[in-house]
């Protein structure tokens, strides 16, 4: 008998290096510390060999490296880490072992010992295919350059290519980002997400936008997304997350485990871990994080144990993000909760066609996506009454045989 999905590990390796900073990037990410990258390594090294005991009882089934800029860290560095996570971690042969880059920041030779070393997926931060756009945001390459980059993963025989886009930059349109999107497909990737522009507090965009700057609104944004959504079907990719659409087979394993709640040990400044029951971070501080680690000391930022209650709450939050969506006894029978107050949410969700059923099993519709903050948000407000209504008559019996 196979291990469970539950039961297998994914691990996370933040990379906070980049060349430039983007104007809308909110990770924790640092541009011109180049220096810093020999100590940031001895550093990752230690804490990978300090935690791996931990989890001497699991496989690993994905192993993902994200940023920042991964591929600017360097091919010596990268594969140097990867060898020691499949020493001192259990990794499966058919591990998904990805690597995020940029088109500016990865050739065919880099990618053939890449590759040769174990990795077997890349994503690259495509964004837009029209270049204005990329230098309004301050991307450090070219359309051309995003070109040149998929025939070298090509031609260093990477199979498992995802291209990331972003709807709604300055100056796009609907227009504009039909052609982006269709310039994309003729690169024939097997993976694409495709994320709507947020601007975050702290970042050079959102200082743009409160001097005045104005972006496509949301109904712009919705346009884009609805036609996506069509689009991407039409041309053989499923949509499974919100933001994620793949050809057959090539959905993202390691993104799954997030959205299906299956455990992850991250390490880097800034990441995050799920892992034993308890949920924990580390500090958003490079120096911090490599001194510490380097002289023992904590690098902790945050870290809780996740009450039953919580997990139940995670469950409608993460699984609704995805087509897979949410099921009445694989709720019960997981979180011991009612879903009938959830049912009747729903129910109303499908007569607006923000929801549908199929068999026993409850998604969100592409229109539904669009309000997903608001529809889960209401989900979980029936949750947490109805975990009230059942509560208290229990507590009035206790007090009453007192």
């Amino acid at each position: 008998m196979g291990i469970r999905p539950e039961n297998k590990l994914g691990i996370y390796i933040h990379i906070p290096f980049c060349r430039s900073k983007c104007d809308y990037c909110d990770f924790y990410s640092l541009s011109g510390r180049e220096n810093d990258m020999d100590a940031y390594q001895k550093a990752l090294i230690a804490h990978i060999r300090e935690t791996a005991t931990l989890a001497r009882h699991m496989e690993v089934d994905t192993i993902y490296f994200g940023g920042g800029t991964p591929s600017y860290y360097g091919a010596k560095r990268l594969k140097e880490i990867l060898a020691l996570l499949k020493k001192q971690f259990r990794v499966l042969k058919d591990a998904e072992i990805t690597l995020e880059g940029n088109p500016d920041s990865v050739d065919s030779k880099m990618l053939t010992a890449l590759r040769r070393a174990g990795f077997n997926r890349l994503s690259l931060g495509v964004q837009s295919a029209c270049d204005e756009q990329l230098r309004c945001v301050h991307r450090p390459h070219d359309f051309r350059q995003t070109c040149d980059a998929v025939a070298a993963a090509r031609k260093a025989k990477i199979d498992n290519l995802s291209l990331d886009l972003i709807y709604g930059l300055p100056g796009q349109d609907l227009a504009g980002w039909t052609d982006t999107v269709e310039r994309v497909l003729a690169l024939e990737p097997e993976h694409l997400s495709c994320y709507g522009l947020k601007v975050e507090q702290g970042t050079v965009l959102h200082d743009r936008v409160a001097k005045g700057e104005t972006l496509p609104d949301d109904d712009a944004q919705a346009d884009m997304y609805l036609w996506t959504v069509a689009r991407l079907e039409q041309a053989g990719y499923a949509q499974y997350e919100i933001s994620n659409f793949a050809r057959p087979g090539m959905q993202s394993r390691h993104n799954l485990r997030y959205w299906l709640t299956r455990p992850y040990i991250g390490f880097g400044p800034g990441a995050h871990s799920d892992f034993g029951g308890r949920r924990y971070s580390f500090v958003r501080d490079l120096n911090q994080y490599i001194t510490g680690v380097l002289e023992g000391k904590s690098v902790i930022d945050s870290s809780e144990l996740i009450p039953a209650r919580e997990r139940g709450s995670e469950y409608l939050m993460l699984r609704l993000r995805t087509t897979r969506g949410i099921e009445e006894w694989e709720y019960r029978r997981s979180h011991f909760m009612n879903f009938a107050p959830l049912e009747e949410k729903l129910l109303s969700y499908e007569q607006h066609g923000w929801a549908a059923r199929c068999e026993n099993r409850w998604r969100l519709t592409p229109e539904g996506f669009l309000l997903s903050n608001r529809l889960i948000g209401e989900l979980l407000e029936s949750q947490e009454e109805s975990s009230l209504e059942t509560l208290l008559p229990r507590l009035q019996q206790y007090h009453q045989k007192q």
